[in-house]
């Protein structure tokens, strides 16, 4: 590749990655390529179009912090406290992390490395269901297609809806929390 065609990669990266952030990965692709300071056609030439684009920095804006609050977790001593982070830490990443709920939406399934990050959360959702169930802290009820359904609910939300507050916000983690639990383990979300 030529220098100027590696400089160009390089900038519709960085930028793909700063507007992924900011604005999820929906975000229109001119506005990465206003970024990048290249044409649309240049981010097709390059990366085929959104979905390669989407797989080529998918690690740097939203894979890498997922797979973190997910290790995390696993640290957290008791099923119960593991959880609680879990959730919060989840609702978190949504509220200041628009490309989460893209993933958490499923929005561009032909990403392979998208539809990874949503097995691999998949597969902790039933470790926490099955550990819940095992020390009686959660609600028999509560199944992993609830810790899904909770979150593409408030992705919907965040995504389509007003923000709210952090506060309140916050203060709506501990709801759900506290639905999720046996009514001896229900206490409210502190927030970050």
């Amino acid at each position: 590749m030529r220098m100027d065609a590696r400089r160009n990669v390089e900038r519709i990266r960085s930028a793909a990655i700063d507007v992924f952030r900011t604005e999820g990965l929906s975000a229109p692709l001119e506005n990465v390529a206003g970024a990048a300071q290249v044409s649309k056609a240049t981010i097709f030439n390059r990366f085929g179009g959104r979905i390669g684009l989407i797989d080529a920095v998918i690690d740097e804006v939203v894979a890498t912090a997922l797979r973190a609050v997910i290790d995390d977790a696993r640290s957290v001593p008791g099923i119960s406290e593991r959880i609680r982070f879990y959730v919060g830490a989840i609702r978190d990443l949504q509220y200041r992390l628009p490309a989460v709920n893209d993933v958490l939406l499923q929005a561009f399934p032909d990403s392979e490395p998208l539809m990874d990050l949503c097995r691999v959360g998949g597969g902790f959702h039933e470790e926490l269901v099955e550990d819940g169930h095992a020390a009686d802290a959660l609600a028999e009820e509560v199944t992993p297609d609830d810790f899904q359904a909770m979150a593409i609910d408030n992705s919907l939300a965040l995504k389509y809806g007003v923000q709210p507050s952090r506060a309140d916000y916050d203060r709506r983690t501990g709801f759900v929390l506290d639905g999720i639990f046996q009514p001896t383990q229900s206490t409210a979300w502190q927030g970050s």
